[in-house]
């Protein structure tokens, strides 16, 4: 009689300890140093650094790969939305569904198990970007999970913003997983910013902004949020992605902002790579770093996750869809720890897409990458492609992602 389904035995932990995971039913049941259950299927792991699995928490499948056909001259932020809005007219759904599938298969190889997307939601657009990436959700879903996000087109206020009100309502009836947008973008910040909060409570779904991606002081759009949720006292699954304003501030400004969001229970979402890419143009002195204080809000007790945010697109050429990438560059150029770096991408990653931090432990998801690596350092460092990957229990091979 079998104890269960998989067991991965001479996994190699963080800590550098060999341990067998023992999985059953797609949740890990055992954890132990030397295993004599006996389970359907074993996999040698020998050589291999064993972690749960990545999560990205912020990607652009609609956009994936779109490099070569939108141009952005200026290299910038407001570029590379102008550039896009220019073609949006030739990409058709089948287009779309195409490269987001190419883009979450090649997450999946990278050992990523879950992806929160956003979906350009656009008065032009419609929902046509939320529906390509539902179906890319429902394709998928044998060997990684989605969720879709509504990306809203601004001004969400005022006269203007009132058809795009209706279609945020449109795309939550449609079925989307999580409502976000760019409140930084709107010509009233925070009204936009009450409306989406009221919204996503409303809903039921979870929150994820694009705030403050600027590097104006004055931007407030995370402050904000904040303080509408501590004076009414809501207790809601919300995240702020970018959050690169925050940087610009003094220490004590920081300081008071991340006991603020910590307070409110928002996290954040750094975007080293785009956020490198896009921001800063042209500063030649004391350019800024155009990241999140990551420090100074881990300090204060708010959950930090990081993710890869564009893909190859006019927002950032480049990219490899892995989250080793991502880590390495929080290693250098944020100063974070191996540890903090690898918890960045992996459990920090999952309790705001999956609620959940998905430990490497009994009782949790059997969500794992195996990475060939004698360290978790050496991994990051060489982004080693030999790699295996169990999801829901299950290993992933190429010809379960290529299954229709």
């Amino acid at each position: 009689m079998t104890h269960g389904d998989l067991i991965v035995r001479s996994a190699q932990l963080s800590d550098a300890s060999i341990v067998d995971i023992g999985i059953k039913d797609g949740r890990i049941v055992e954890v132990s140093t030397s295993s004599v259950n006996t389970y359907a299927e074993e996999l040698d792991a020998r050589g291999f650094c064993v972690l749960t699995s990545f999560v990205e928490p912020h990607a652009h499948l609609d956009k994936a790969f779109l490099a070569d056909r939108v141009h952005n001259p200026a290299g910038d932020l407001m570029g590379a939305i102008e550039g896009l809005a220019n073609v949006r007219h030739t990409l058709t759904p089948a287009d779309t569904i195409e490269r987001a599938t190419r883009a979450a298969t090649l997450m999946s190889r990278n050992g990523v198990t879950a992806i929160r997307t956003h979906a350009d939601t656009t008065l032009v657009g419609g929902l046509e970007s939320v529906l390509a990436l539902l179906e890319v959700k429902k394709r998928c879903a044998h060997f990684i999970d989605i969720q879709v996000a509504a990306l809203m087109e601004w001004p969400l206020t005022g006269v203007e913003g009132a058809s795009r009100r209706s279609l945020a309502r449109d795309a939550i009836d449609a079925g989307v997983d999580v409502i976000g947008g760019c409140p930084h973008l709107d010509p009233d910040p925070k009204g936009a910013v009450e409306f989406l909060v009221q919204t996503a409570v409303s809903a039921g779904i979870p929150l994820d902004l694009h705030a403050d991606e600027n590097l104006r002081p004055t931007s407030v759009d995370m402050e904000h949020v904040a303080h509408v949720v501590l004076a009414q006292g809501i207790q809601h699954r919300i995240a702020a992605s970018h959050c690169v304003s925050l940087s610009t501030r003094d220490e004590r400004d920081i300081q008071r902002i991340a006991e603020m969001v910590a307070n409110a229970g928002i996290s954040v979402i750094a975007l080293p790579q785009t956020n490198l890419y896009l921001q800063a143009r042209g500063v030649q002195s004391n350019s800024p770093r155009a990241i999140t204080p990551i420090h100074a809000l881990r300090h204060a007790g708010v959950n930090v996750a990081a993710g890869a945010d564009n893909l190859q697109d006019p927002f950032n050429l480049v990219g490899r869809a892995d989250p080793l990438e991502i880590a390495s560059l929080l290693m250098t150029a944020s100063h974070l720890s191996t540890a903090e770096a690898i918890e960045s991408v992996t459990t920090n990653s999952s309790l705001i897409v999956t609620g959940d931090k998905q430990l490497l432990a009994v009782g949790s998801p059997a969500n794992l990458v195996g990475i060939r690596s004698t360290t978790v350092r050496e991994a990051i460092a060489m982004g080693p492609p030999d790699r295996f990957v169990v999801y829901g229990g299950v290993v992933i091979s190429e010809q379960k992602r290529n299954r229709k």
